[in-house]
């Protein structure tokens, strides 16, 4: 399961490229969309790697997300008793797994939102231009992109320290 963010904005883009980030459903930046692992996405994400990061997402880091930054229909967040009563899962943990074992597929959940909205990450992107190999931000970055969405689950930087993902 691969964890896709937009990086960039849309001035400048080449049609073809905004129509991809479109299907992506990646239409803002620090937007992210949770795909599977397959040829055609890995086709799509090819084609856009300037203006977005993916990588694999992990099971603890997709659990998180889903507690702090999932949303339903009308901007509402379950709790985790309504969680169960809405979808069937007993917890976000539990939705996590599903998720993780490729029993359901994010976007098929009743009444869920396809996508994160995320906060700007804490410390700021690298360089937006360039790829992630490169010292920059854009494209492939493998299991790195989880240490990138816990800087961006938690609003503000904290000046104190004390916060810690």
């Amino acid at each position: 399961m691969l964890a896709v963010i937009r990086i960039r904005g849309r001035t400048g883009i080449r049609y073809d490229m905004d129509q991809t980030t479109r299907l992506l459903n990646l239409t803002r930046i620090n937007h992210m969309v949770i795909i599977p692992s397959n040829e055609t996405y890995k086709g799509m994400l090819q084609k856009v790697k300037d203006y977005v990061t993916w990588g694999e997402i992990e099971k603890d880091t997709l659990s998180l997300l889903l507690k702090h930054r999932s949303q339903f229909i009308g901007r509402k967040h379950y709790s985790e008793e309504e969680l169960k009563e809405k979808t069937g899962f007993a917890s976000y943990d539990e939705m996590a797994e599903a998720l993780m074992s490729g029993k359901v597929i994010y976007k098929d959940i009743e009444g869920i939102v396809p996508i994160f909205r995320l906060h700007p990450p804490r410390g700021g992107l690298e360089y937006v231009r360039k790829p992630y190999g490169q010292g920059g931000t854009g494209g492939y970055r493998a299991s790195e992109i989880n240490k990138l969405i816990k800087r961006m689950i938690v609003p503000g930087a904290d000046l104190n320290g004390k916060n810690k993902n």
